[in-house]
């Protein structure tokens, strides 16, 4: 998609952090915008930030009808959609061994349906007008390779990824294509996801925050610069939007030890 200036894009979690620099990008690229956000008084200060209208809704990506009413809202007021991010997510730390059934329903019913439900219900208007468009999941750096003290999260970003390569072979034969996002340490206030936990889920007191990673935010990239890596993907069609190449080692390292497994194999079925 070369030309973005005109198009519509829907942003989940697009209310703060990463989802609001991506905003703050398209805006700059002369896109209409739809913020989907589960915080009203954020949904209500990044449109007063980003100009007259953007459009907020108040939306719950858990929930496959709050995703839909969201979409209904967007057609009525744009009329088509070219552009979604599925971008909201949440963290919660500690040792796999130590997680809850609560923790682990938490995160997957974000991370990882969240970016489902977004797929199942808006790529049917995306091909509604036939001109094709795009979609950007959110993932991160540990989708590539893990990261301990995070498993539960990594383990939704790996998910987030593989999925964001399926769909893209599935999707390319209409002119529809597909990113996946993974950035690292970026200035949001993720580490602060808690405050958005339901009750049923464990609620906002469940969890200690981790120093590590408190860091890793507070000091971390400017998530408009992150936008504007999704804005050049999206205008390249590039499946892999990374941010941090001082990762680049820890993936090196896993695949590495991927193809040495094969290599392995390889002898092993040569002697057989």
């Amino acid at each position: 998609m070369e030309k973005l200036a005109g198009r519509v894009a829907v942003i989940t979690g697009g209310a703060s952090g990463i989802g609001l620099g991506i905003a703050g990008a398209a805006a700059a690229a002369g896109m209409q915008l739809a913020l989907l956000d589960v915080e009203t008084g954020a949904l209500d200060a990044a449109r007063r930030a980003l100009g007259k209208g953007v459009l907020g809704v108040r939306t719950d990506v858990t929930d496959p009808a709050s995703l839909s009413a969201a979409a209904e809202q967007v057609l009525a007021r744009f009329g088509r959609i070219d552009v979604v991010c599925n971008n909201a997510g949440v963290l919660v730390h500690g040792p796999l061994a130590d997680s809850t059934t609560r923790d682990w329903e938490w995160l997957v019913s974000v991370n990882l349906l969240g970016v489902a439900h977004g797929i199942r219900i808006f790529v049917p208007h995306l091909r509604a007008h036939g001109e094709g468009g795009h979609i950007v999941n959110t993932a991160s750096v540990v989708g590539l390779s893990g990261l301990a003290g995070l498993g539960i999260y990594s383990a939704t970003k790996h998910a987030v990824v593989a999925l964001s390569e399926v769909l893209r072979e599935e999707l390319a034969p209409e002119g529809i294509g597909v990113s996946v996002l993974c950035p690292g340490g970026v200035k949001t206030r993720i580490h602060e996801s808690m405050r958005n936990r339901p009750e049923l889920l464990g609620g906002p007191e469940a969890g200690a925050r981790r120093p590590q990673t408190d860091a890793a935010v507070e000091t971390g990239m400017d998530p408009r610069l992150v936008g504007d890596c999704v804005m050049r993907a999206i205008r390249a069609n590039e499946l892999y939007v990374l941010t941090h190449p001082e990762f680049r080692g820890a993936f090196a390292a896993r695949a590495d030890a991927i193809l040495a497994a094969y290599d392995r194999a390889a002898k092993e079925s040569g002697s057989r």
